[in-house]
């Protein structure tokens, strides 16, 4: 879209709390041609006001299948809409806990043009993509029920309909989410930085020192103060240079096995706002799994686009549905390029809210796409692997190996119970869910097996 960078900041320690959102303003009046506008048309309203860095309308649905008879459907939604740019859609609905037991579909119109899109699914993705229930992040906010967020690309005109399954009735407080990702970052942004051990060992060892700090412990865990990262990009390092800078935390291990660190994009190298996520960080003691998932937004992003639909989600997740910060440690593009997604440190077992239930002492990875029916591109399976080759690696954890995780609550297993798993899984082992999509599901196997060998096990 434009080009901006998003300007670093340090944080300080606050109370662990998810970000209000903004109260509704500026209702909108629908456009006469407009259908609804001759009923109880909604009003439209922005959840943060609109800026270089994004922003988001949210429009209430309304009824548009007349009154519920005894068998039919309920039938929400909006009728063909101007509305101002945006790129990602969503909905979102009052209870996190209740489930949307229905479809709902969007078409859009490309900004400035006529045509219409094809009506395009969105996953409605209940309830497994969030934080662990009882924990201070799920529990001390306005979260709210959401499906998945869907990428239409820059478009300003909206349809959107949300049909309940025949008996069940659909959650109150229906709104369409539709998001502005803002101004792209600088092309410095892209630029490979050359690796310089001696400094890469002096951030490390500033984050080491952060993370010995107590804080609040409300979850079993630290939360502590770390300067959000200055550059764009994370360089790659070598075997021998990884293993070097992270020697002290490797010595207590005979064979240290760890994959060369991958180049990664930092949370400024995508434009993240870091005014709209909670400003403490939460760490658990390791990263003992990694939980693969897909986005569920859509295979149609060119990787120049990325950095955009990161953002979105990123606004989606925390504006919209009212989560502490972006729900997935990483983010992997089609092209292959890794991405920090939840702010805290790249080599820190940071908490995430990607794995209903298995949150602690893992990290979640996100490739972005919809991978049910499509193949994901070898570049993003051979990123997943070498990320967690080097993270796995930082943590002692064998990538064809298994571990023990508690469950923190879920559809599959119960609070409390002790759970085997692969230290690579899927999110559906996790939680019943199509995440991360049958097509990449299916690559896990392999992808453990080149993560292993990253790591110099043969």
């Amino acid at each position: 879209m434009r080009a901006y960078l998003a300007t670093s900041i340090g944080v300080v320690c606050t109370a662990a709390l998810v970000l209000p959102l903004a109260p509704a303003a500026g209702a909108a009046a629908p456009p006469p041609s407009d259908p609804l506008s001759r009923a109880s048309a909604p009003a439209a309203s922005s959840r943060a006001p609109d800026s270089p860095a994004g922003g988001t309308q949210s429009l209430a649905l309304g009824n548009l299948g007349g009154p519920r008879v005894a068998g039919s459907a309920d039938l929400q939604g909006l009728t063909r809409r101007d509305v101002r740019p945006f790129s990602l859609v969503g909905v979102v609905w009052d209870d996190a806990e209740t489930e949307l037991h229905g479809t709902v579909q969007v078409r859009t119109r490309a900004t400035g043009g006529t045509a219409w899109s094809e009506w395009q699914d969105v996953e409605t993705h209940n309830l497994e993509h969030a934080a662990d229930p009882g924990t201070a992040e799920r529990a001390s906010g306005p979260v709210r029920g959401a499906t998945a967020p869907l990428w239409v690309g820059d478009s300003d005109g909206v349809e959107v309909r949300v049909r309940a399954e025949r008996a069940a009735a659909l959650p109150e407080g229906l709104h369409l989410e539709l998001v502005d990702p803002g101004e792209d970052p600088a092309a410095e942004a892209w630029a490979e930085v050359p690796a310089d051990p001696a400094a890469d060992r002096a951030v490390e060892a500033a984050s080491a020192a952060a993370a010995a700090v107590s804080g609040d412990a409300a979850d079993g865990v630290r939360s502590v103060s770390l300067a959000a990262a200055e550059g764009t990009v994370i360089p790659a390092l070598s075997q021998d240079e990884t293993r070097a800078l992270y020697a002290e935390n490797l010595a207590l291990r005979a064979k240290p096995y760890i994959g060369p660190r991958p180049r990664i994009i930092t949370r400024k190298g995508w434009g993240a706002d870091e005014r709209l996520r909670e400003k403490k960080f939460v760490y658990t003691k390791k990263v003992k799994a990694a939980f693969v998932h897909h986005s569920a937004t859509g295979n149609n992003y060119t990787c120049k686009q990325a950095p955009s639909v990161l953002r979105s989600i990123y606004r989606y997740h925390v504006v919209s549905s009212g989560w502490r910060d972006f729900g997935y440690n990483f983010a992997v593009d089609k092209c292959g390029n890794i991405y920090e997604g939840r702010a805290g440190g790249v080599s820190k077992p940071v908490l995430g809210a990607h794995t209903r239930g298995f949150n602690t002492n893992s990290m979640g990875i996100a490739v972005l796409g919809t991978f049910g029916s499509s193949t994901p591109p070898a570049a993003a399976v051979t990123a997943v692997a070498r990320l967690t080759a080097w993270k796995l690696g930082l943590f002692g954890a064998n990538p064809r190996g298994t571990t023990t995780l508690t469950s923190g609550g879920g559809n599959l297993y119960k609070k409390g119970r002790k759970v085997r798993l692969n230290v690579i899984s899927g999110h559906r082992d996790g939680f019943a869910t199509s995440c991360p999509g049958a097509r990449l599901y299916k690559k896990l196997g392999a992808t453990r097996t080149a993560s292993a060998k990253y790591q110099g096990r043969s």
